[in-house]
């Protein structure tokens, strides 16, 4: 077993609106897993091999999605952090979730839940982009994760900072009794994170191996009072960048655990009992599907793309150098794209994406949605479809 247990007992609340079995006295086990400090990881050859495919599947990802492709790194960002959102239970598919996206975009109302998600989003940017790109990471970047993570839920309480009361997973909402499992109290919690961030600063082992365990342990200290799931696995997405395994390309690992729940839960337990290859082999391999994935679907954009510039070609041809080429070439990153969007994606003026947009809906690449002259959009032709096989696991 990676740690040791300690007894607690849960106090009689007899204010407590429940019904009078949660309210009486009864003990738990919180597990405090043991420190990162001194671990020493032996694998098998055969979870060495899953280790070993799935850094090369991560690599042919990011090596074959050259720069044409940029725009597709925010997609596969998108993506990750949505299907993070759905390992959580939060579920909207994919064309509610673009159109909402852009009329975020435009200043326009939104509901909670894709607020939610689409923080999600925000959250695993600001995870890859920034705490990816600092010096260390700090157990400050982490807490700023998980603000950003949790920026637009009103019921979320301590956004950024650690819980101050024990949580529990499963069970019931009142007491921890008897439920799936108890992470360490809460005066365990900054020590163990420090030591954590230590762990993550350390370049011992190979990169995905280090994602796999911080991933693991954050989980199994789970330090805040909601959002751990994503915020642990936006960690991921900081180890694997930092470490240069997904320098550009971040694959969507938990777009192939949102598939598999049962597997990543019963992988994390595995953790817990010291049995660090089982984990290890279940990560890893959802790694390498997801590269293969993500890998997948950047040759369908690449034929859309294609398909989209012989449209173009075809019915007006424009210069060389026109903005419809140029909004041709960010369509990835934005699958239902209005004026304003368009304007900041290319850096083009106004009067010229204007004129594009009206070229591309003229050649089919672009699809009108509704009817409103205030405030238009437009779908760019078969990539919302692309992004649902894709997100799906079928693309």
């Amino acid at each position: 077993m990676r740690g040791r247990y300690v007894h607690n007992v849960w106090r009689h609340d007899p204010t407590l609106y429940a019904p009078a079995s949660y309210r009486r006295a009864c003990g738990y086990d919180a597990f405090i897993p043991d420190s990162l400090s001194d671990l020493s990881v032996e694998l098998p050859g055969d979870v060495v091999g899953v280790l070993s495919d799935a850094e090369q599947a991560i690599s042919e990802l990011n090596r074959s999605a050259g720069p044409a492709l940029a725009p597709l790194a925010r997609l596969l960002l998108r993506t990750e952090s949505v299907a993070s959102s759905k390992v959580e239970g939060m579920q909207l598919d994919a064309r509610t979730l673009a159109r909402a996206e852009a009329r975020a975009e435009a200043g326009r109302h939104i509901g909670a839940q894709a607020a939610d998600i689409l923080a999600n989003v925000d959250a695993m940017d600001l995870a890859v982009e920034t705490a990816s790109g600092a010096e260390e990471v700090e157990v400050q970047s982490i807490k700023a994760i998980h603000k950003a993570l949790l920026s637009q839920d009103p019921t979320a309480r301590r956004r950024g900072e650690f819980r101050d009361s024990q949580n529990w997973i499963g069970g019931n909402d009142y007491n921890p009794c008897g439920t799936d499992f108890v992470p360490p109290p809460p005066e365990e919690v900054e020590g163990l994170m420090d030591d954590l961030c230590v762990f993550c600063n350390n370049e011992g082992l190979s990169g995905l191996l280090q994602a796999a365990i911080a991933h693991a342990q954050f989980e199994t200290i789970h330090p805040f009072t909601d959002g751990n799931g994503r915020t642990g696995r936006a960690l991921v997405q900081v180890i694997l960048r930092r470490r240069g395994v997904a320098p550009a390309f971040v694959p969507p690992v938990s777009l192939v655990l949102a598939r598999h729940k049962d597997a990543y839960v019963r992988g994390l337990v595995s953790y817990r009992e010291d049995l660090i290859a089982e984990w290890v082999r279940t990560f890893a391999a959802a790694a390498a599907a997801a590269a293969r994935l993500g890998a997948r679907y950047g040759k369908r954009v690449v034929a859309l793309q294609e398909r989209w510039r012989r449209q173009l070609r075809d019915r007006a041809d424009p210069r060389s150098d026109a903005a419809a080429w140029a909004i041709i070439d960010v369509l990835p990153a934005h699958p239902i794209i209005t004026v304003p969007i368009a304007v900041a994606a290319t850096q083009r003026t106004r009067p010229a994406v204007t004129n594009a947009v009206d070229q591309l809906q003229a050649a089919g690449v672009l699809t009108p949605l509704g009817s409103s002259a205030r405030n238009r959009s437009w779908e760019a032709d078969g990539l919302l479809d692309a992004i649902v096989e894709f997100e799906s696991g079928e693309g």
